[in-house]
């Protein structure tokens, strides 16, 4: 399996049993090659929308401190491409985790991005090229 790009709705089902994919997420978590690559932001969004939860956040930040997930992207660098794809796809909107998610698989040519977002599917990395994505197929 490639390496897979994580976006914040399966984390968020990963960590809160409650989410109607979390089975879905848990098979897909254990059976994957690790680590998962994500960025800040979709850490951010993650730790936020689990803050109802107790032990939500902190789940999140224990997968980082494990090394099951590895927050390596860089926005200091890739300001100017981030910035490039937000307003490209102003008209979606795209969310800052959004287009991290989309400048890490045009860094990591290997990367498919594991999401719940149908948005993806307009994304294109490089311009033109479809971007590889692991969706449960009752979304996609």
């Amino acid at each position: 399996m490639r390496l897979l790009a994580l976006d914040t709705g399966p984390l968020v089902a990963f960590v809160d049993r409650r989410e109607a994919l979390h089975h879905w997420t848990r098979r897909v978590f254990e059976s994957a090659p690790r680590p998962f690559v994500t960025c800040e932001a979709v850490l951010a969004e993650a730790c936020f929308l689990l803050r109802g939860q107790r032990g939500g956040a902190e789940a999140v930040m224990g997968l980082v401190e494990s090394g099951f997930i590895a927050a390596t992207f860089s926005l200091g660098k890739e300001a100017g491409a981030v910035n490039k794809l937000m307003v490209r796809y102003g008209n979606v909107p795209m969310s800052l985790a959004d287009a991290c998610l989309v400048r890490i698989s045009e860094l990591r040519e290997d990367a498919c991005v594991l999401t719940f977002d149908t948005d993806f599917a307009i994304y294109r990395r490089h311009g033109r090229q479809e971007i590889p994505l692991l969706m449960p197929e009752s979304l996609s």
